[in-house]
């Protein structure tokens, strides 16, 4: 999967030059680069790392589990379950 576009833009948004995000995300510029234009494989946690230094906590979680092959939908209706079952234990 190619996400040079999505992690540049990220970048962008977030204000940062290639520079600034190269040493927020201790790795070489030129890796930076690469990332961006899909030359090296973006591995889950660098990822997760882009999303936290680009300031975009509200996605993390659910992007990484995305990318992970999580099924959302069922990870909802567990949790669901699982908080409506300790309402009805402690009430």
């Amino acid at each position: 999967m190619k996400f040079g576009k999505v992690i540049r833009q990220a970048r962008l948004n977030a204000g940062f030059s290639q520079e600034e995000i190269a040493d927020l995300m201790f790795m070489p510029r030129s890796k930076i680069s690469k990332l961006e234009n899909d030359k090296v494989e973006l591995k889950v946690a660098d990822f997760i790392r882009w999303l936290q230094v680009t300031q975009l906590h509200e996605v993390t979680a659910a992007t990484a589990a995305i990318v992970c092959g999580v099924d959302l939908v069922a990870l909802t209706q567990m949790l669901t379950t699982l908080v409506g079952g300790i309402i009805s234990f402690l009430f």
